[in-house]
């Protein structure tokens, strides 16, 4: 478990557990899009959970405050890869910040934090999507040096 300060507050960054689910699903569903497409039904999240949690490239991160309540997530995923010789990639999806603590700083700290982790495990450059929709999010992850370099496309199966 690591340790995050801002501003004189302390956050811990570990590993999610099966019993955070109900905290990281409404975390998920809280904004515009999560709204709609977050559900209610704990079963499905659970098998995601599992899946994730068994698999060695995965790690769900939950932030929690000096209280013990969870107001940070993201998913973080090392894609071993052919290209840019043989690079790995961390792939960074399902940021969240609790509404209350947005503005703070957490974001950005979880980012500088999710890079370091990346870099240990042996990653070289770090990815991102977000929908189109999200212009603040858009704006924040450039402010962190991101760039959009691709285009992104999606087929529901």
């Amino acid at each position: 478990m690591d340790t995050l300060t801002l501003e004189g507050r302390r956050y811990t960054v570990g590993r999610a557990t099966a019993a955070d689910l109900p905290e990281l699903v409404a975390l998920l569903a809280d904004d515009v899009l999560g709204r709609e497409r977050e559900s209610t039904e704990l079963a499905p999240y659970e098998q995601a959970f599992a899946r994730i949690d068994r698999d060695s490239n995965q790690l769900l991160v939950a932030v929690r405050d000096a209280s013990g309540g969870l107001v940070a997530t993201t998913q973080l995923t090392l894609l071993p890869s052919l290209s840019r010789g043989g690079a790995t990639r961390l792939q960074i999806e399902a940021v969240r910040v609790a509404a209350a603590t947005r503005g703070s700083g957490l974001g950005s700290a979880l980012l500088a934090w999710a890079h370091d982790w990346g870099r240990a495990q042996g990653a070289t450059l770090a990815q991102l999507t977000t929908d189109t929709a999200r212009a603040d999010a858009l704006r924040f992850y450039e402010r962190l040096g991101y760039v959009p370099s691709h285009v992104g496309l999606k087929l529901p199966l």
